[in-house]
């Protein structure tokens, strides 16, 4: 019975100083663990500081949500050579991995869905109108696999690339 007990009291202490010591490695350790590293969070940007009882009341992301998808228009001309420009740089950022190098949805993360991701200069997505795109671009597809980017992207980017994959055009079957 001693034994036993002993055993126990030991195990605990054991347990005890383990335990204190995996603590002292998360809060004190110089290099941390992966969750503090500044890697995990790389599209975290600082709240901004509003001013004392100023509350929003027109505009913003829940404007764009409750819109009509094909009545959204973008806030500045989007066939200009740097916006096209800026959302390729978009579009190889944020979506190349799973939409591909050539738009055909054979991204190398792409390949583990089911759907595939779909052919971004298929006729279904290039008759699509700007705000379509825009609004599948930030809030996902229903039933799809497409992630919604809206925390992720600013607006202006995200008109950007939809204006990028509108100026694409329809995949002719024989460069497939």
């Amino acid at each position: 019975m001693k034994k036993t007990i002993l055993g126990l009291v030991l195990f605990t202490v054991i347990g005890a100083i383990a335990f204190h010591v995996f603590i002292a490695y998360d809060n004190d350790f110089p290099y941390g663990r992966m969750r503090e590293t500044p890697a995990v969070r790389p599209h975290e940007q600082p709240l901004p500081v509003m001013e004392a009882g100023v509350v929003p009341y027109k505009g913003g992301e829940m404007t764009y949500r409750a819109s009509d998808p094909d009545r959204l228009t973008p806030p500045f001309p989007v066939n200009r050579p740097e916006v096209i420009a800026g959302g390729k740089t978009g579009y190889f950022t944020y979506c190349a991995q799973c939409h591909g190098k050539y738009y055909d949805g054979n991204g190398t993360v792409g390949q583990s869905f089911s759907p595939l991701p779909t052919d971004l200069r298929s006729q279904g997505v290039q008759k699509k109108s700007a705000g379509a795109l825009f609004y599948e671009i930030s809030y996902g597809i229903p039933k799809g696999r497409q992630p919604a980017l809206a925390s992720t992207i600013t607006v202006n980017d995200r008109w950007r690339i939809a204006a990028y994959i509108q100026s694409l055009g329809v995949r002719r079957s024989a460069q497939k």
